[in-house]
């Protein structure tokens, strides 16, 4: 089941840009599954952290397929979140664990399927193969998958988890350092008007930040903002 596309394909979603995301993530594991894994027509992923999950398909049916499952409460997807371990069905019109799920995979020309659950904390994915031939996958074929797209996408994760640290981090710096340059405005203004030193001026937008209940970035903000309306 494994080719070199695929490989290569999975290595590249540890590639993290401006771009990058969850939903990003998801799209392109499953459009490499469906083109790099042999008999596979397509896939699916569910990602999920608490009672919270993320879908995305290679083909919007393969969506609606997974959805459709948790409506019913059964299908393998269902189960291989609830086992934690890999379901495979040989053939859909054969298949008598299910007996609603019959009918919503044939809806959507799937004969075959497989499910792997994935732990990377703290999420778990469910990420599915489907085919639409019988007897596209089997348990034997699926162990060397699952260990790669453990490895690929436990990097892929935590390289999209930690680039949105540094993002977050730089914002977060980004607007400290824009508080303190309007602070220090207003600060100016208040030296101008009376006189005071840088000290006594900042103690001026604290006492008066607190009498009134906001921020002293807010508060700067205004008192800057009011002194550019008169000069203009």
């Amino acid at each position: 089941m494994i080719t070199s596309v695929l490989a290569r394909d999975l290595a590249a979603l540890g590639r993290v840009h401006e771009d990058t995301s969850s939903e990003s993530v998801l799209r392109g594991l499953t459009t490499t599954l469906a083109r790099g894994v042999p008999g596979c027509s397509g896939g699916s992923a569910e990602l999920w952290r608490d009672d919270k999950v993320l879908v995305s398909g290679s083909h919007s049916e393969l969506i609606m397929l997974v959805e459709g499952e948790r409506e019913l409460g059964e299908g393998p997807s269902v189960e291989a979140r609830a086992i934690r371990r890999r379901v495979v069905v040989a053939d859909v019109l054969q298949e008598r664990r299910w007996p609603r799920y019959a009918g919503l995979a044939t809806r959507w020309g799937v004969r075959s399927a497989l499910l792997l659950p994935i732990e990377i904390p703290p999420v778990l994915l469910v990420v599915g193969l489907y085919s639409v031939r019988p007897g596209a996958f089997t348990a034997q074929a699926a162990e060397p998958l699952t260990e790669m797209l453990t490895e690929q996408l436990g990097v892929a994760l935590a390289n999209m988890w930690d680039y949105a640290d540094v993002r977050t981090d730089a914002a977060q710096m980004q607007e400290a350092l824009a508080g303190r340059a309007i602070i220090d405005q207003a600060k100016g203004i208040i030296m101008k008007t009376s006189g005071c030193t840088s000290e006594a001026a900042f103690e001026e937008l604290r006492r008066v930040s607190q009498h009134h209940q906001v921020k002293v970035v807010d508060l700067a903000r205004l008192l800057v903002e009011e002194h550019q309306r008169k000069t203009r």
